[in-house]
């Protein structure tokens, strides 16, 4: 009996030491991770939003269920320019005994067809690929346009250029106007947004849309129907290459019209009021150097606008100077 005693202490003392080893090897198992500053740093910071920008690869793909709806008609197809010095080429290389009289030809006719080509280009709005599908395209009607690979969505002229862009789409893609204008890099000087306004609740999308088109020095135009953006278009083009003083006002040059318009921007004077004072003091410097008595005594110069009229007589003779 005392050996079986021996044994089992023996044994529950093994069991012990067995179960300390385990505790030990337990605490040296867990170890505590201090973070450093910069990773407490990096998880502290607020991380931005993911971008909801995906553009479409073309405007087609965007809005394929126009084509489904009663409104939707296919473009019309862009204009073929027919040449003919190709043929009188390959004809001249087919008969060698008439080659002094059709190489002549050829030569005379490769030289015009290239100048009439350029010229048709130059006086055509060049579309872009992405706008294809685009219902705007069959309200420009006073203009040619053809398709080319340009940066923009219409190219109006040399230094001008125009972004098409949907209230509806810019909703769906916040994101697409700025990418669009940072593709231009600066290389128009007439930069148009064509905004068509196809949303009822304006205000907000709107907003955005001019504030983007003003910081990235661009113009805005908005348009509330696709014809209304087709003449903006027609317009633009129209006008490429005319002064802007065609739509400046004709003023005669002689001196009682000068003076008419010079006193007529003054508030409360109108034309009557400038031949009472041109009959009583004959000229603009006249007026000025007079008192407000003598321009209180000429009948209809009331108190307020004798008031008015020294200086607003002294700034018109600056400009005039």
């Amino acid at each position: 009996m005392e050996v079986d005693d021996e044994e089992r202490q023996k044994q529950s003392a093994g069991e012990g030491e067995v179960e300390e080893e385990r505790e030990n090897e337990r605490k040296k198992s867990v170890v505590i991770k201090i973070p450093s500053y910069q990773e407490v740093f990096e998880t502290s910071q607020a991380k931005p939003p993911p971008s909801l920008f995906r553009p479409s690869s073309s405007f087609a793909e965007a809005f394929s269920f126009i084509k489904n709806s009663e409104f939707y008609s296919t473009p019309p197809p862009p204009p073929t320019s027919s040449s003919q010095s190709v043929p009188s080429q390959v004809n001249s290389a087919s008969r060698p005994s008439e080659a002094s009289c059709s190489s002549s030809s050829a030569s005379a006719s490769v030289p015009s067809s290239a100048p009439s080509l350029s010229v048709h280009n130059r006086n055509a709005i060049l579309v872009s690929h992405r706008q294809k599908g685009n219902p705007l395209l069959k309200h420009i009607r006073n203009v040619r346009w053809m398709f080319a690979d340009v940066v923009c969505d219409y190219l109006l002229g040399q230094n001008s250029c125009a972004l098409y862009l949907s209230l509806r789409y810019h909703l769906l893609h916040p994101d697409y106007l700025y990418y669009r204008i940072r593709e231009l890099n600066k290389n128009f000087k007439l930069r148009v947004v064509l905004c068509h306004v196809d949303i009822e609740d304006v205000v907000k999308p709107l907003l955005e849309v001019t504030r983007t088109a003003l910081l990235h020095d661009c113009t805005l135009l908005c348009g509330w129907s696709l014809e209304e953006c087709g003449r903006y278009l027609e317009t633009i083009k129209v006008y490429e290459n005319k002064p802007a003083d065609i739509i400046q006002g004709q003023m005669d040059t002689d001196y009682m019209s000068r003076l008419t318009h010079a006193l007529t921007t003054v508030r409360h004077i109108n034309k009557t009021d400038v031949v009472t004072l041109g009959s009583a003091f004959g000229s603009l410097s006249r007026i000025m150097d007079a008192s407000m008595e003598e321009l209180a005594r000429c009948p209809g110069i009331g108190e307020r606008k004798v008031l008015l009229l020294p200086e607003s007589c002294y700034i018109e003779k600056v400009r005039w100077m």
